[in-house]
């Protein structure tokens, strides 16, 4: 999908502070519909908090949040997190329920059930087999399980989808798959969606906009091409330099 010029999320001088630390220090900004955008940085630099004040899973201290044009304070929480799906860092699937159980657990806790039709389209979507749906979390490989916890954020047909570091636990092969698989799902249902992550080589290659955090503020604002002709200032840069160093011994090894 094209981003259009219509914002989807706005963070108007959002502020949260933990004793006596700003994780989030008067972020404003805006996202487009449309968009794939990471935010990058290191650990402690407000990335995730930031994330969690769109859901409220974390209630900022000032500032508003307006996701299309409404402000999230103002919304009841479950209709709000209907609209937004929520892919967790830790998967975060019940281990009592089955696949299908934890794929529906959100529109059932809205009054909503999902058909059996349904719940196989959704592992379709995510590159299951519908069997699966009748399996419990512990028989799923890591990879699996996160997949599945990606069909649990776009059951309720969410036009926002969040993922706080969604692959952080798994493989290099699996993540880098499951990658792909979100990036094609993002295109293919026209979703906006905002991926925090530490690996700014993963920011690179899924995002079309990346936003480097630190110290609870928004330090560049760059697409991937701008950020890797030296763009963003040294902060980004230094992570930048980071898959660039291991992309030149690479080559040097197999000179």
């Amino acid at each position: 999908m094209t981003p259009t010029a219509k914002p989807a999320l706005e963070f108007c001088d959002v502020r949260k502070r933990f004793s006596h630390v700003d994780a989030v220090d008067g972020v404003t900004l805006s996202i487009r519909a449309g968009e794939f955008v990471a935010l990058v940085g290191a650990s402690g630099s407000g990335k995730s908090t930031l994330l969690k004040t769109v859901n409220r899973l974390i209630e900022p201290d000032a500032g508003n949040v307006l996701f299309e044009g409404e402000d999230v304070a103002e919304l009841p929480l479950p209709a709000l997190r209907r609209r937004v799906g929520y892919v967790f860092q830790s998967i975060g699937l019940f281990p009592h329920m089955t696949v299908a159980e934890n794929i529906a657990i959100g529109p059932r806790l809205a009054g909503e059930k999902i058909s059996p039709e349904r719940i196989g389209h959704l592992l379709e979507l995510v590159e299951l087999e519908g069997a699966m749906a009748t399996r419990m979390p512990d028989e799923l490989s890591g990879g699996q399980r996160q997949r599945v916890g990606v069909a649990r954020a776009l059951a309720g047909e969410p036009h926002l989808l969040l993922m706080d570091e969604p692959f952080g636990a798994l493989d290099p092969i699996t993540r880098d798959a499951l990658g792909e698989a979100v990036r094609k799902l993002h295109s293919e249902l026209g979703l906006t969606t905002v991926m925090v992550t530490h690996d700014m080589a993963e920011a690179l290659l899924l995002a079309d906009r990346v936003l480097v955090m630190d110290g609870g503020r928004i330090v560049a604002d760059e697409t991937p091409k701008a950020l890797l002709a030296g763009a963003g200032g040294a902060i980004a840069q230094g992570l930048v330099a980071v898959p660039r160093a291991q992309a030149d011994r690479l080559a040097e090894l197999a000179r």
